[in-house]
């Protein structure tokens, strides 16, 4: 039936909305291997090496977030919706959970390095925030992690939602984030 599906033709997204999609689906798989794994260095400069690459990846996705925010907001590519209907919905509930869980998983990860008092590269040490309050420190790392998984999830249902796109509907959404 003609016009009861929206344009999905429409132009690409503009090249900072791609580059800052991109660039944050990257880091935050680089961050959850990352994540997965620091305990399996050895202790010692590895392991914080590990650890300090982690927190400086998690702070430049928090930059990143920002600006992707605020790009968002007020300058980037907006394009009708590939979804009509309850796909439409459950579509912009995914988005803004997204959002939600990137804002979340950066900021417990953020509170998580000071909390701790961690020491970056051997250049510097984070001053503790509260360092005998052992129980808080691993509910933030614990709530951090949980995030996290969540995030990967979710994010994973997005790229399938892409997939699904690009293979079963054979539209054209993912040639508006650059591929396809």
């Amino acid at each position: 039936m003609e016009g009861s599906k929206p344009d999905t033709s429409a132009d690409r997204y503009d090249r900072t909305t791609m580059w800052l999609h991109w660039l944050s689906a990257a880091l935050v798989l680089a961050l959850w291997c990352l994540g997965e794994t620091i305990d399996w260095f050895p202790r010692g400069d590895s392991r914080i090496y590990a650890r300090s690459a982690h927190i400086v990846f998690g702070a430049a996705l928090a930059l990143i977030l920002c600006w992707r925010i605020v790009w968002r907001a007020t300058r980037g590519q907006r394009l009708p919706s590939a979804e009509l209907g309850r796909l439409h919905a459950l579509s912009t509930v995914l988005h803004f959970t997204l959002y939600a869980l990137l804002i979340a998983t950066v900021a417990l990860g953020l509170g998580n390095a000071w909390m701790r008092g961690d020491n970056i590269f051997n250049w510097f040490t984070l001053p503790a925030f509260d360092p005998a309050n052992r129980d808080l420190r691993h509910r933030i790392g614990d709530l951090h992690a949980l995030l996290a998984n969540w995030l990967l999830i979710l994010a994973s249902l997005h790229a399938l939602a892409g997939l699904w796109h690009f293979f079963v509907a054979k539209d054209r959404v993912l040639a508006r984030m650059g591929l396809g």
